[in-house]
């Protein structure tokens, strides 16, 4: 796990076996680093994580109700259709899009402007 800011966005990798307490652990640190800095871009890279089962899609929705991730913007890098699936499944409704192997484009996506949601 590494969860950084980089330049005007949050970065957060992990690799590879994903559990409760690492979803829980990178949601603190992107929390933390959101109400510090001011910054509500998020870039997720998981290429090198490996598929979780799938009741970990719903630890990380549970995580997204806590309001101070409303007004989040993600992007997630995945790097196969089986992560792009869950990535959807976990993150359901939010401000958030997912890209195969395009760490380019998610930079890019996310760079776009658009006003944060009120909390």
């Amino acid at each position: 796990m590494w969860v950084e800011l980089v330049g005007d966005m949050i970065v957060a990798r992990m690799r590879g076996q994903p559990s409760e307490e690492l979803l829980r652990k990178v949601q603190h640190e992107v929390l933390r680093l959101a109400a510090e800095s001011g910054r509500w871009r998020v870039l997720l890279d998981v290429l090198e994580m490996k598929p979780p089962a799938v009741e970990l899609a719903s630890v990380q929705r549970k995580l997204d109700e806590d309001r101070r991730a409303l007004g989040l913007r993600r992007a997630i890098v995945v790097p196969d259709s089986r992560l792009a699936y869950l990535a959807r499944l976990a993150f359901g409704e939010g401000d958030y899009r997912v890209f195969y192997n395009d760490m380019v484009g998610a930079v890019k996506w996310l760079a776009k402007e658009r006003v944060p949601a009120s909390s």
